[in-house]
């Protein structure tokens, strides 16, 4: 494994387009599908270009953040003030007082439900927009075959263009908990050249992509020399064409094609922003890949995943301090979660809305559920999929609406929830996947859009 940064356009000078055009990625997306859902596609522009979801693995407590309840008895309102936000009517605690003063930018759901307590389950429900096939593939539950195709996947099949790939997930693989991941993180019954690909950001900004470790003969010394990266890239050629439709053929030709495209390289050099821009999205591994997704969605990739973490969970050797708060939720919310989620959020739709975008990148913020309302008896919060939020903006989502309402200590939705099914509805429709083109492909059949946020 080994980072881009180190790579510059001038490396890859040379290469004829002829032997790129042999090589690159030739995956079928959209043209696998009829000419008449082509011509739809053509007629009708998206309103997002792109789609950005941030993904909260582990599941953030929405009475401590974006739905708070003051009213409500101590054993479940938590220890944090609600402030007011630019939206009339709409709260927030204090522990968001960036977002809350740009509530303008966004609107907050707050009665979107799940229809299981588990992460991996949850997590898959939630990217797919639906259950996983009953009984499951020929693993059972176990197999991604199982599953529907993850949103991300459905939108770059469709939407697939350029030299980048067209669903990229930033974290160092797929994203569950300590388990495993969850299962619906890719391509699921279409396969794994469907999966996402999966890119790497550190604190430090330094970008890698855990499956070039595939190329072990390709190291940055050798890609320093121009000579050698060319013979190199020569035999990579070869051992590429003598393979078959695998997942190692994807990989392989998706790994040749950043390495000799300078577009490519430039998307993910996130040395090219100013200091103050880094500083402004935080030394941290979440928001230097919030910034790697802004740079990804400039340069026209249709699904970025931005995940907060690779692991669900919080105190363990391997995590990597996901939102799974069953101990210490509120010191850690204090202390962590809360202010580098106001700080990352915040400064990523200023970004946005800066540099133009905002208005064509559809920005999700969610996990796969809540956490209890009642405080546990170790004074945190559990597991809760029977109600919670997200914050939606950009890419033809109607700003500053509080969309739903939950009940008085935050149990339930008084109005009606919102389904997996109407998330990932009106991802699709905003991002340009039309109803027929659904119906074609078997993905999310019935759903509708969530009428209020449009």
């Amino acid at each position: 494994m080994f980072g881009i940064g180190s790579f510059r356009s001038r490396d890859c000078q040379g290469l004829t387009r002829r032997s790129f055009l042999r090589v690159g990625a030739s995956l079928p997306f959209a043209a696998e599908l009829s000419a008449s859902a082509r011509e739809a596609i053509a007629a009708e522009a998206p309103k997002a270009r792109s789609v950005m979801l941030v993904w909260l693995v582990g599941a953030p407590s929405h009475l401590d953040l974006f739905d708070p309840k003051p009213k409500a008895p101590a054993e479940y309102r938590g220890p944090f003030a609600a402030i007011r936000t630019r939206t009339s009517g709409m709260q927030f605690t204090e522990l968001l007082p960036r977002l809350a003063a740009r509530s303008d930018k966004f609107s907050v759901v707050r009665t979107n439900i799940n229809y299981d307590g588990g992460h991996r389950p949850a997590g898959s429900i939630m990217w797919t927009g639906g259950k996983a096939r009953a009984g499951g593939g020929e693993g059972g539950e176990e197999d991604p075959s199982a599953y529907p195709p993850h949103i991300g996947s459905v939108v770059a099949r469709v939407r697939q263009s350029g030299d980048l790939p067209g669903f990229i997930s930033l974290a160092k693989g797929p994203v569950g908990d300590g388990v495993g991941p969850s299962l619906g993180y890719g391509g699921g019954k279409w396969g794994k050249r469907f999966d996402p690909f999966m890119v790497n950001c550190t604190k430090n900004g330094e970008v890698s992509i855990p499956d070039l470790k595939l190329l072990d003969d390709l190291t940055p010394a050798r890609l320093a020399n121009r000579r050698e990266l060319l013979q190199e890239l020569n035999s990579v050629r070869r051992r590429v064409d003598a393979l078959q439709d695998t997942q190692i053929d994807t990989i392989y030709r998706q790994a040749y094609q950043l390495l000799t495209t300078s577009t490519t390289l430039k998307a993910f050099d996130i040395s090219e922003e100013s200091q103050q821009t880094r500083e402004a999205y935080g030394r941290t591994s979440f928001g230097q890949s919030a910034l790697l997704g802004r740079r990804l969605v400039e340069a026209g990739v249709p699904y970025v995943q931005v995940n907060w973490s690779q692991f669900a969970e919080v105190f363990y050797e391997f995590s990597d301090y996901g939102w799974d708060t069953h101990a210490d939720n509120f010191e850690l919310l204090a202390d962590w979660h809360g202010p580098l989620l106001d700080q990352v959020m915040s400064t990523l739709l200023d970004d946005l809305e800066q540099r133009g975008l905002l208005e064509t990148t559809l920005v999700i913020c969610m996990g796969e559920f809540g956490r209890t309302p009642r405080i546990n008896n170790i004074g945190s919060r559990d597991h809760w999929h029977p109600c919670y939020f997200s914050v939606w903006a950009g890419g033809g989502v109607q700003p500053g609406r509080a969309i739903g309402e939950s009940d008085a200590r935050g149990e339930q939705p008084l109005t009606d929830p919102i389904t997996p099914e109407m998330v990932g509805t009106t991802v699709l429709h905003l991002a340009g996947v039309s109803s027929q083109q659904r119906a074609q492909l078997k993905v999310i059949e019935g759903g509708h859009v969530i009428d209020d946020l449009l």
